[in-house]
């Protein structure tokens, strides 16, 4: 697995929304399953109405293959949970420890959101 570049977004879930941003982010996971460009993805709670979204690629193509992906369309068309729109900002990895022949799609089996 590589990850050299990135995708990072922080969502603010409006009065009431939060339940419906978390299942919309953890509903994600399917999808972003079947992206092969995609190397590391992750979906996060901050506290009660901050979430975000962090994502690792090996190259430019998978990452913009993820922005036009089934996830992305999905925030888009539930953009009405938000506080503001979702802004996706690039980045570079520096470093990163990713498991070898780990499965993915596990995620951890004690977190709920």
């Amino acid at each position: 697995m590589d990850a050299t570049i990135a995708l990072v977004t922080r969502l603010e879930a409006k009065p009431g929304k939060a339940q419906e941003v978390a299942n919309l982010l953890t509903g994600g996971l399917g999808d972003v399953e079947e992206e092969p460009g995609t190397t590391a993805w992750f979906a996060i709670r901050f506290g009660v109405v901050e979430f975000g979204l962090f994502m690792a690629f090996p190259g430019e193509i998978g990452r913009q293959t993820h922005l036009a992906s089934k996830v992305a369309a999905a925030l888009k068309e539930n953009a009405h949970l938000f506080e503001g729109t979702p802004v996706f900002e690039t980045a570079d990895v520096l470093a990163a420890k990713l498991p070898a022949g780990a499965s993915q799609g596990q995620g951890n089996p004690t977190a709920r959101c």
